[in-house]
């Protein structure tokens, strides 16, 4: 036995010697240029998955960042985005230090000034790459670095080693929001979760609101461990009784099954706005607010998943930010997309699809997909018009799925629509249907558009 063991160690020292000597010493000396260096080492590798040529997302921003035309798509050219326009942002400069600060390239990658994007620029959109890790913190020193130095396409002026810190943006810790000046805050207060176990509540809370209130943005911060978090209202002609106020109310009982008081008002809920992600800000399009009627409240729900053998604690916050009615151009309506006939057969991998069609004219711009953990992708795609079968929104990540800002809005015709597509993996022994729990599946597209 030993002697075997010490043939195999130098067996696999030969190996992993002989593998090192065939690997380059540097693989960015391939490029000559620091633009052929942020071409081929970023772009390439986190951009042009999205910003491709005939892609829904390049035909949104107008903006392809393949090798052949990006260098012309970036440096002295206006944005589509019609929020950055008006505040004389170019994509990139070349102007050394000044355009640092007239970038809109640089608002949507700097990710360590999300605060800053989100609270002063709500018409940009969504920082990039969308749905997916940001930067490094070395990549974006380098094009930093780039844009002072003018920007050029030619040239080996930026030190290559800023690229050897592959470090990352961490969100930050979980702390209160900041109480909005014009609007509401909510507060989910600490509650436990079992070991190896989903909990999931609802808590209503009533606005006391004598007069409607225009939603404008909100803001969600949730401890770790969070699935989601959804704010919920009730229709305006309800009749029934409501909630009790600032009452926990939880979806499955101590021996694992469904409070049936729980669900019963669960069947009459009408979706506010929600997230997956730990920190979120979203705002409306300008001119745009979601209109909640006089006398509302909403259901607070919050879901964990806990799959620790310790029991951990969520809490959650969240904000809306509110308009006055004449600020407002278009009423948003929410768009809820929900597919609950399905079945998963066990150890096959599965996809689904369901196509919705439009009666109405609709601008939509704001998607999200929901699913659950043997989802490995979520695609939407148009039905019907000029632009029939082409991809618009896609996640691979069930835990936090990308939430889209179409900018502007996709116009969709009476008769248009979008069909889902999701595919899932389950790898259990059992069948899988629509459920609440994260061991069961779900099929949803959220959303907002004006008519």
């Amino acid at each position: 036995m030993k002697k075997l063991a010490i043939s195999l160690t130098i067996a696999t020292c030969f190996v992993s010697c002989k593998k090192e000597a065939e690997t380059p010493a540097d693989p960015l000396e391939q490029y000559e240029t620091t633009y052929e260096v942020i071409q081929g080492a970023i772009w390439d590798q986190s951009c042009i998955s999205c910003h491709v040529a005939g892609s829904s997302f390049a035909r949104q921003s107008d903006l392809v960042l393949t090798a052949d035309v990006s260098y012309q798509q970036l440096v002295n050219r206006s944005p589509k985005n019609e929020s950055a326009q008006e505040d004389g942002l170019l994509l990139v400069g070349d102007k050394g230090l000044e355009s640092i600060y007239s970038s809109f390239l640089w608002e949507k990658i700097n990710v360590l000034d999300q605060e800053h994007f989100y609270s002063d620029h709500p018409g940009y959109g969504s920082l990039m790459p969308l749905g997916g890790d940001p930067l490094t913190n070395g990549q974006l020193e380098y094009i930093r670095q780039w844009i002072l130095a003018g920007a050029p396409k030619d040239g080996d002026l930026v030190d290559r080693t800023l690229l050897n810190d592959t470090s990352k943006f961490q969100t930050p810790p979980f702390e209160p929001l900041a109480i909005p000046t014009s609007g509401v805050q909510f507060h989910v207060e600490p509650f436990d979760v079992p070991a190896n176990s989903d909990r999931e509540l609802f808590i209503y809370e009533p606005l006391n609101n004598e007069s409607p209130l225009y939603i404008s943005s909100y803001e969600i911060a949730m401890k770790a461990g969070s699935h989601h978090f959804i704010l919920y209202s009730f229709p305006e002609d309800y009749s029934s009784d409501l909630p009790q106020t600032g009452v926990i109310r939880d979806v499955y009982t101590s021996s694992g099954g469904y409070n049936f008081n729980t669900l019963f008002f669960m069947q009459y809920h009408e979706f506010i706005a929600g997230t997956q992600v730990p920190t979120l800000r979203y705002n409306y399009p300008k001119g745009v607010a979601l209109k909640v009627p006089a006398n509302s409240g909403f259901d607070l729900n919050s879901h964990y998943a806990n799959r620790t053998e310790e029991t951990i604690t969520g809490e959650v916050y969240a904000n809306i930010h509110t308009i006055p009615e004449e600020e407002v151009e278009h009423q948003a309506q929410i768009l809820n997309l929900n597919n609950q006939d399905f079945v998963l057969p066990a150890n096959k991998v599965t996809t689904i699809e369901k196509t919705y069609t439009f009666s109405q004219p609709r601008n939509i711009f704001q998607l999200w997909s929901h699913a659950h953990e043997h989802n490995t992708e979520f695609k939407v795609y148009i039905v019907g018009g000029a632009r029939n079968e082409e991809l618009i929104y896609y996640s691979n990540d069930w835990e936090h799925p990308p939430i889209l800002q179409l900018d502007p809005p996709l116009l969709l015709e009476a008769g248009e629509g979008l069909r889902l597509e999701a595919t899932y993996d389950n790898w259990e022994s059992r069948d899988l249907k629509f459920g609440l729990r994260s061991t069961d599946e779900m099929m949803i597209l959220f959303g907002a558009y004006y008519e």
